[in-house]
């Protein structure tokens, strides 16, 4: 069904910096028109933090349902937040901004329940808490990730990073049951783990030659879909999940907090996205 929004739309968007690469004004557009729902949701790209504060002020006081925050904005989103999660505290940034009527500011994190969730459909025999979870990069979604995990029962999280003093940051926010990796020790991470997860930009490939043939492979990055990651871990026969999984389950609670409903579990969502991105897989 396709209704065309009108003046009593709810509106929310997603704000970034840069913004124009972002799939998800596709998805929650796509799920707008396929539930026939009065709603908006538009990019925003600020061009600075004060640009970002300006924004979340206007949001407050102009009927704006919400909005998804991405780099680099997170950590300031939680700081600008009146009532913030437990989740969003522990990860110190937030992805999901919500305003109240009376212009109070709610601020959560989806990306790391998105992660897990995406690993429960495309790796549902991946048990997350059966051994160690490695993750490489050490930015704010990867505190986000490693709060999911521990909060699913993980209890030897392992962060890889150039700078291994970054990974050493999230060993001293989450403490127990987080450990932190140089990239030079990278063999050493892997033994033993269950999943590795890659959240960093760019970077040499890691051999994979230190992991079981059991363990799960995931990259948090999906443009392109089948990352050089992905590919390297397909070659050595390890299963994988991808960064569009991740992209839209951490989208659905989103678009249900801007617009009161869930997305229709009819629309695939993911299939037309693949479409739009010249996918085939």
């Amino acid at each position: 069904m396709n209704t065309l929004p009108t003046g009593a739309a709810l509106v929310a968007g997603v704000v970034g910096q840069p913004i124009r690469q972002s799939l998800s004004p596709f998805l929650h557009t796509a799920w707008l028109r396929h539930m026939g729902l009065n709603g908006v949701y538009a990019p925003f790209a600020p061009v600075d933090d004060h640009a970002f504060e300006r924004l979340v002020l206007s949001c407050r006081t102009n009927g704006i349902k919400g909005l998804n925050v991405t780099a680099p904005f997170k950590e300031l989103a939680l700081k600008l937040a009146d009532t913030p999660t437990d989740l969003a505290r522990r990860c110190g940034s937030a992805n999901l901004l919500t305003f109240d009527e009376d212009g109070s500011v709610h601020a959560d994190s989806t990306d790391g329940p998105g992660l897990i969730q995406a690993f429960r459909i495309q790796a549902p025999d991946c048990d997350l808490t059966a051994g160690a979870v490695t993750l490489l990069g050490a930015g704010g979604a990867s505190r986000a990730v490693v709060a999911a995990l521990l909060d699913q029962g993980c209890t030897d999280v392992r962060v890889v990073n150039r700078t291994v003093a970054r990974a050493e940051e999230i060993v001293f926010a989450f403490k127990d049951g987080v450990s932190a990796y140089a990239l030079s020790d990278i063999d050493r991470a892997f033994a033993g783990s269950v999943a590795v997860i890659n959240a960093a930009s760019g970077g040499p490939l890691p051999l994979f030659d230190a992991l079981d043939p059991s363990t799960t492979a995931m990259d948090m990055t999906y443009r392109p879909l089948k990352t050089n990651w992905l590919q390297a871990a397909e070659a050595r026969g390890l299963k994988t999940v991808d960064g569009l999984m991740m992209l839209i389950e951490q989208a659905r609670p989103s678009f249900e907090a801007f617009y009161g409903v869930a997305p229709d579990a009819m629309c695939d969502v993911r299939a037309l996205a693949l479409d739009f991105l010249g996918e085939t897989t």
